[in-house]
C-alpha cells in the first residue's frame, strides 16, 4: 500500500481527480481523519471535509505505480 497526500479543495478539482483515477484500474481509498471513502466515488468525496488535505491510499501492489502517480500529481498537496 502507497499513501499520497491531495489537496481536492474545489469542485473542479475533485471532478478531475474522479474521472481521472476512474479511468485506472484498482482499488483506491481516500481517508479525512477517521473516515474512509472509495476514491472513485463523488458523492463519497464530496461528504468528506474538502478544507483540509486527505490521504489517498492505493490499497493493492500495483504495477502502475508511475502511472498512478502522474496522474494524481495536479492533485498532490
Amino acid at each position: 500500500m502507497k499513501n499520497y497526500t491531495l489537496k481536492l479543495d474545489s469542485i473542479e478539482k475533485v471532478k478531475g481527480f474522479v474521472s481521472v483515477i476512474n479511468s485506472i484500474d484498482g482499488y483506491f481509498d481516500l481517508v479525512s481523519g477517521r473516515y474512509v471513502v472509495d476514491a472513485k466515488s463523488i458523492m463519497g468525496i464530496f461528504s468528506m471535509d474538502l478544507s483540509r488535505t486527505v490521504e489517498f491510499r492505493i490499497l493493492e501492489s500495483n504495477e502502475k505505480i508511475s502511472e498512478i502517480e502522474k496522474a494524481i500529481a495536479p492533485y498532490l498537496a
